[in-house]
């Protein structure tokens, strides 16, 4: 409706450019009925919009599965969920992570894992099926060493002094960290925290390539496929690259939090 105001057309004139019923623009516009790809294309033309109609058409074929609570997502536990994702993951190229909260899964131990998905499952009242999960979700770290797959991936420095599980499981986590820096497929920075910022802290979110990102909030998960939206995350996450260190400057970073487990 926006797009049509901005361009000065009342209803009526929309459907006589789409050569289209009223009707149908009614009911685009009150939601009753899902448009097209082209009804979108028609629609932005006759509004003179074109250059909005690709961010449109994403919106409108993700519409059901961009925002999902995560109540909803493991209703059934968290096995399931852990299993839906692989296949996806198996088409990406190239990942890029940024995380401000846990250590991303890929890199996650078994130990880890448990402790995390405990808190998960406690917290939002879910199935335990806790012990099922954990292989599931361990099935994904094959794609660090198989299929070409490349991983950029960004930690603030927080997270590594985040405790999750016992001292133990959290110093055998930031062991694991180390041993996988020299994977060919593994570009790991960390963002000190003294690090001077250009973006601030966000939220924790992953780039498929440049198909779609995964956002991650306390209540949801939200998928993002407007094209525009994920240049902007593309954006942030070269910015958040560039405080972040590399290389030895980062190992010192996980060595220090390693012997402030105690």
């Amino acid at each position: 409706m926006e797009i049509r105001k901005d361009a000065g057309l009342t209803g009526a004139e929309l459907s006589a450019r789409c050569r289209w019923h009223a009707a149908k623009t009614s009911r685009i516009q009150n939601g009753r009925t899902t448009p097209s790809d082209a009804d979108i294309r028609a629609w932005c033309a006759a509004c003179g919009a074109m250059d909005q109609a690709a961010d449109l058409i994403a919106t409108a074929r993700a519409a059901d599965s961009m925002y999902v609570e995560w109540r909803r997502r493991h209703r059934t536990g968290l096995r399931q969920a852990q299993e839906r994702l692989i296949g996806d993951y198996e088409k990406t190229s190239l990942f890029r992570i940024y995380v401000s909260n846990v250590i991303p899964g890929f890199f996650q131990t078994p130990e880890y894992a448990t402790a995390l998905l405990r808190s998960i499952t406690r917290f939002h009242a879910t199935p335990d099926d806790v012990a099922e999960a954990v292989p599931a979700r361990m099935a994904r770290s094959r794609l660090l060493h198989e299929g070409g797959h490349r991983f950029a991936v960004l930690i603030e420095e927080w997270v590594l002094r985040t405790r999750i599980g016992e001292p133990g499981t959290m110093a055998g986590q930031l062991g694991h960290l180390l041993s996988l820096m020299p994977l060919a497929s593994v570009s790991l920075g960390v963002i000190p925290s003294t690090a001077r910022r250009t973006v601030w802290p966000l939220e924790a979110f992953y780039l498929f390539d440049n198909r779609r990102v995964a956002v991650e909030n306390l209540t949801a998960k939200i998928t993002v496929v407007q094209p525009r939206e994920i240049a902007e995350y593309a954006r942030a996450f070269n910015e958040l690259s560039g405080m972040a260190v590399y290389g030895p400057r980062a190992e010192a970073l996980i060595t220090a939090a390693i012997d402030a487990t105690g």
